[in-house]
């Protein structure tokens, strides 16, 4: 096996990542990564991976480039499989060869693994593909880095105005004006389009159009700065028609995700496919029981039950974690009814081989006591597989009812570890528009770590959402009304709630 892997990151994109960096993440035992390199890729490495950051930002380098080639060479004569994540491709303008040429100096080996180089993605999320039949049958990649202050520059200009190519700069906003001056001093017209993509392919994309004599000026007009990449040429003028990523409702946008961690995804994905930023914070850490002998004890009595009856997705999990362990499978549930609080629990029962025989209409307690009346549940005995601590609504009333029932923890949640700090200098710094909740508990956990009159301040530049009047409730007790709360109390209810709440704030 090679001891180092120089591997291509892509532009931001987690979905640009090739497979193969994706598996050599999983494995490694080392991962070193650049400023560049999208942080969500570092989910995909082994827990007890060692993660270092080295920087590489824009005049701002954590550890300089020497610095970086020995600490491969360190880890990887340790005998560790090192995974060096690099932004875009290892090999354009990435100083990939100078690192391999520096593991092969000291007798190492390497493998590199290319990456979606931003030249390319970059413009086509930006409308503007990089050849075109009709206007470039050619492209050049050209660093922008060059201090202008130099008496001779390594580019041959007039060669470089004068062809029918498409010039792409990397790094070049520093030196927009020179870069601008020498293409057309060279021949280039004043006239031809040009166009700059900042943070290209990510939530944070941004894009301009404008004029090869004119995009200095009106780069200092919109703010562009580093990271962004400079496009020359007819293909720009495509940038209207084909601009497909820039149309996503909810790009640029920062939301905040307080789910826990293992139920984030779904929320998360479903927001960054809409073009969000989404801040994972979570408020609540779900945990297995340190004693399990309740549950399998339950387990071993199934028999003695009528109805089964799951809150959550977690109260699946967890509870078919023990049955599997003890030897069972859905087959054990033979002769019991079960009802789930939602579509999603549903779906996760449905994953187990159980269709749920009861799903309320509103996916609240109450509507599932509401139900289950209907069913006559009265004089049946009914175990409830939940957290540790939750409502007590669901119990209460079933047992009002003159049902039996038996409340069975299968997990436990507790306060997760958070930097408030960081999340209240984003939305001071307007880099945070929303923040979701979906439970009380993410309510009441949230407000533990940010104190309420902390967030008071900032309220007016915030959306709140809710996704339904219990957690709405929560919210009113710690002095806050929410602007969105779907009528249907689902994720995607959620999600499509908040997109019409932020295009209206938006307009």
């Amino acid at each position: 096996m090679p001891n180092v892997y120089l591997i291509g990151a892509g532009p931001g994109d987690p979905g640009l990542l090739t497979l193969k960096a994706k598996a050599v993440l999983e494995t490694a035992d080392v991962v070193i990564y650049d400023y560049l390199a999208n942080k969500a890729f570092l989910d995909f490495c082994r827990p007890d991976a060692e993660i270092l950051y080295v920087g590489k930002k824009g005049g701002d380098h954590t550890l300089p480039q020497d610095q970086i080639n020995k600490l491969l060479v360190r880890k990887a004569a340790e005998g560790k499989v090192v995974a060096r994540l690099k932004g875009g491709d290892p090999y354009v303008f990435g100083r990939g060869a100078e690192e391999a040429e520096e593991l092969l100096d000291e007798g190492l080996t390497f493998e590199v693994i290319p990456g979606v180089t931003s030249a390319v993605a970059a413009p086509a999320y930006a409308g503007i593909p990089i050849t075109h039949r009709k206007f470039a049958s050619s492209v050049s990649f050209i660093t922008g880095h060059e201090d202008p202050t130099k008496d001779e520059s390594a580019h041959n200009w007039p060669a470089l105005a004068q062809a029918a190519s498409t010039l792409i700069f990397f790094m070049g906003v520093k030196n927009l004006a020179d870069i601008s001056r020498r293409l057309i001093e060279g021949g280039r017209s004043p006239d031809t389009p040009a166009a700059l993509v900042r943070w290209g392919t990510t939530c944070r994309h941004r894009s301009m159009v404008s004029t090869l004599a004119k995009i200095p000026q009106d780069a200092k007009d919109k703010k562009f700065a580093a990271p962004s990449l400079l496009v020359v040429g007819d293909v720009v003028s495509l940038h209207d028609r084909l601009n497909w990523f820039e149309q996503r409702p909810l790009l640029g946008k920062g939301v905040v995700v307080t789910r826990s961690r293992e139920q984030a995804s779904g929320l998360v994905q479903k927001l960054t496919d809409l073009g969000a930023c989404a801040w994972e914070f979570p408020t609540i850490q779900v945990r297995p029981l340190a004693d399990t002998a309740p549950v399998r004890e339950a387990v071993s009595r199934l028999g003695c039950y009528d109805w089964l009856v799951f809150t959550s997705v977690n109260g699946v999990k967890y509870f078919w974690n023990e049955l599997t362990a003890m030897g069972f499978d859905s087959r054990a549930l033979g002769g019991l009814r079960v009802a789930a609080i939602g579509p999603a629990t549903a779906k996760a029962l449905e994953a187990k081989g159980i269709r749920a025989d009861f799903v309320p209409d509103k996916y609240v307690a109450e509507s599932v006591v509401a139900g289950l009346l209907e069913l006559q549940i009265g004089g049946k005995r009914v175990l409830i597989p939940r957290a540790r601590e939750a409502r007590e609504v669901l119990p209460e009333e079933l047992a009002r009812a003159g049902a039996t029932v038996e409340v069975l923890p299968v997990y436990e949640t507790t306060l997760a570890e958070q930097d408030p700090d960081e999340m209240i200098g984003a939305i001071e710094a307007g880099e945070i528009h929303c923040l979701t909740f979906t439970s009380s508990s993410t309510v009441d956990n949230f407000f533990k770590m940010i104190p309420a009159e902390r967030l008071a301040p900032l309220r007016a530049s915030l959306v709140i959402a809710s996704i339904g009047p219990i957690t709405t409730s929560t919210l009113a007790k710690h002095g806050f009304t929410p602007d969105v709360q779907p009528s249907d109390y689902t994720i995607p209810a959620l999600v499509q709630a908040l997109t019409g709440a932020l295009d209206a704030l938006e307009g």
